[in-house]
């Protein structure tokens, strides 16, 4: 229950109306226990002396109470309603800002529907815990010690008697509170699985279909069902139990304190009014009382869902800029990687790197194509530029700077990505082009489009103000392919790195991009991964990586000519290992089901 105080820097700026709203609702509660007061005043005065106009105007104080009750309450709802929906909404933008800053390496690790129930269902809960058990945790504690008072001042020994099951009733509580958690936080993990196979199902929709698979999905999906539902039913149940003893035991002592004082009555020790008063505050003092299990258990439920959501918030996001390492030797203009190794942070100690004793300048102005078989850590090597991953060893300079000391911002300026697989939004054509260039005008989206020969936007319903629908599979994965080579080049940025952006291309769309592309690249300085001979003809100069090395570098006719692993590569063999390479174990990095599919461990 500690993890709730973690709550407090997002309630601190409405805490006025919090307070204001737990008072108004303990003076409504209040009100509710003058109502045996007045009964009390009814039977020992009015009735008892046979006084219709007294018993008229007991019941019309007794209205004014109910009116004056419901009022307070109304106005508790709409002083918390407002500002907790801000607060849920402020803890949803951190999340989401939060989630933006990790690195890359978390969200190779976490399923995209724990974030999203985190980000959906567990602040939903939240708010309605601000909303309503919050507050009357602290209205019923407040009732409960001021209809104790009350009752007390009215007969002591009956007090004691509905006082007994205290004890009893706070043992019962701190055991269910311990096996509540427990499976409180199993059912909302069971829901973050749900939400992942959901989507999961709903992105691969055409792999279902295609091969045939929905009904192993429908079973799989029916099976996380039916273990959140058995979850589901093992709160129920806990919730049951503790409120069915919540009830029991209470009326227990009410029925107790009835018999004692029905002899009190009768033995002229105790006056009917106040025994009719006693027992109408021992009722008000019910729901007070057997809300505690529902309240513990809502609370309980908040608490994981606090714990779920500081998870996430307490992974330390991409370190910022390093600071500017005195001595450090100068290093020439372009792009440079000097001694670079990487190593996947959740990668065993003992595992070899992914990458080491990278040793590469790319000139200004030069192009550097990348091959090397699969798995061999490409797309890794590639992801260091943009410090989409940290390296783990020697440095990467741009134009004689270390990346290590830039702001991301400004290295994301200038440098422009593009991958393999490509990834559009929920959004017009023009809106995803224009990510890769927030300031560009329509003429730099038009000559980008023109580069990635994307005229067929023109031929869309709107234009480029045609929605793509989600992850853009309203369109052909070439289609999508030329919109994210666009949205690479769209900024005409000082460096450019491209995964293989042309292998979803017919071979004459491709060689139009290729032509169109090399005046691109004429004016930047470029890493293009490559697996095909045209892509690589691109390029100035070529790299070959091979475990995780620079095996070679030359141009294309030299590395045919002098290296056998390069001519297998470029040959399209199919089969046997390359000459020179050890039969196909690649180099082990982090868990392969930790990453994705494209390249295996080195991805």
């Amino acid at each position: 229950m500690r993890s709730l105080l973690r709550l407090w820097p997002y309630v601190r700026p409405v805490r006025v109306r919090l307070f204001t709203a737990a008072f108004v609702a303990i003076l409504a509660s209040c009100l509710g226990l003058v109502i045996p007061l007045v009964l009390k005043w009814m039977v020992d005065g009015p009735v008892a002396d046979r006084d219709p106009g007294g018993v008229w105007l007991g019941a019309l104080y007794l209205l004014l109470l109910g009116i004056a009750e419901a009022l307070l309450f109304g106005f508790r709802r709409w002083l918390v309603a407002r500002p907790l929906a801000g607060v849920e909404a402020a803890m949803r933008a951190d999340l989401f800002r939060h989630l933006q800053r990790l690195p890359v390496a978390f969200h190779d690790r976490w399923a995209s529907g724990q974030l999203l129930s985190r980000g959906t269902t567990d602040l939903m809960l939240l708010r309605m815990f601000l909303a309503f058990p919050l507050t009357f945790l602290v209205v019923n504690t407040a009732t409960i010690l001021v209809g104790f008072v009350l009752l007390f001042a009215q007969d002591w020994t009956l007090g004691l008697v509905l006082l007994a099951p205290a004890v009893p009733l706070i043992i019962l509580c701190s055991l269910f509170e311990t096996k509540y958690s427990v499976v409180a936080r199993r059912a909302q993990d069971q829901v973050g699985d749900l939400t992942t196979v959901v989507e999961e199902s709903v992105l691969g929709i055409r792999i279902v279909k295609g091969f045939g698979r929905h009904r192993s999905q429908a079973r799989a999906f029916k099976a996380m069902a039916h273990r959140l539902r058995d979850t589901e039913l093992g709160k129920a149940r806990l919730l049951a139990g503790i409120w069915a003893l919540i009830t029991a035991i209470p009326e227990l002592a009410i029925g107790a304190a009835l018999v004692l004082g029905t002899i009190q009555v009768a033995d002229g020790t105790l006056s009917a009014g106040t025994l009719v008063a006693f027992l109408s505050t021992a009722l008000a003092l019910r729901w007070p009382v057997e809300s505690i299990g529902f309240l513990l258990a809502v609370s309980q439920e908040s608490a994981t869902a606090t714990d779920r959501y500081f998870e996430v918030m307490d992974v330390a996001e991409e370190r910022g800029a390093a600071a500017v390492r005195e001595g450090a030797p100068a290093t020439a203009p372009g792009m440079v990687f000097e001694g670079v190794a990487f190593r996947y942070p959740d990668a065993d100690p003992d595992s070899p790197p992914v990458l080491s004793g990278i040793d590469l300048h790319i000139r200004p102005g030069e192009t550097l194509a990348l091959v090397g078989g699969t798995g061999s850590g490409k797309t890794t090597l590639t992801a260091l530029v943009p410090r989409l991953h940290e390296v783990t060893g020697g440095r990467i300079t741009l134009d004689g700077e270390d990346i290590a000391t830039m702001e991301r911002s400004r290295l994301r300026e200038l440098v422009s990505v593009a991958f393999e697989e490509p990834t559009l939004f929920s959004a017009t054509v023009g809106e995803n082009v224009t990510m890769g260039a927030a300031d560009a005008d329509e003429a730099q989206v038009r000559r980008a489009l023109s580069v990635a020969q994307a005229d067929f936007v023109h031929e869309l319903p709107q234009g480029l103000d045609t929605e793509v629908g989600e992850q853009g599979l309203s369109l052909s994965g070439g289609q999508r392919q030329r919109l994210a080579l666009a949205r690479a080049v769209v900024g005409e940025p000082r460096f450019l790195v491209l995964d293989d952006p042309l292998s979803a291309l017919d071979v004459h769309t491709e060689t139009l991009v290729e032509a169109a592309l090399r005046q691109v690249l004429a004016r930047t300085t470029a890493v293009v991964v490559a697996h095909r001979p045209s892509t690589v003809m691109l390029a100035d100069r070529v790299a070959l990586l091979s475990g995780g090395r620079i095996a070679a570098v030359g141009t294309h006719q030299e590395l045919l000519r002098d290296n056998a692993e390069y001519a297998w590569l470029m040959s399209g063999a199919e089969s046997g290992p390359a000459p020179g390479r050890k039969s196909p174990a690649a180099p082990t990095s982090a868990p392969a089901e930790q990453v994705p599919a494209e390249e295996g461990s080195a991805r």
